[in-house]
């Protein structure tokens, strides 16, 4: 999978955001808000392909969390992803 181009992140008044670029009359319900390491998955993946397990691999080696955690978090980060259209198939 990766991520859909077309949605790049932002940093609006201190928060990390994701939006649809190019687009009039932004949808606010489609606009995510990221902490710190889902923002640190968003530039590690933004330009590549990815698996579920690379972006769960990626927070165990940064953060220094077991995988069953890694795995659980970077699945909730691309479901959100996933429900604004951000993911590519």
């Amino acid at each position: 999978m990766k991520i859909d181009s077309k949605y790049i992140m932002r940093e609006i008044a201190g928060e990390k955001v994701v939006v649809r670029q190019g687009t009039h009359g932004v949808d606010m319900t489609r606009i995510i808000s990221f902490n710190e390491s889902a923002a640190a998955l968003w530039e590690e993946f933004c330009k590549k392909e990815f698996t579920a397990e690379d972006a769960a691999g990626f927070l165990a080696s940064r953060y220094g969390i077991d995988m069953e955690t890694a795995t659980k978090d970077a699945g909730n980060w691309i479901s959100r992803l996933a429900d604004c259209g951000a993911i590519i198939e």
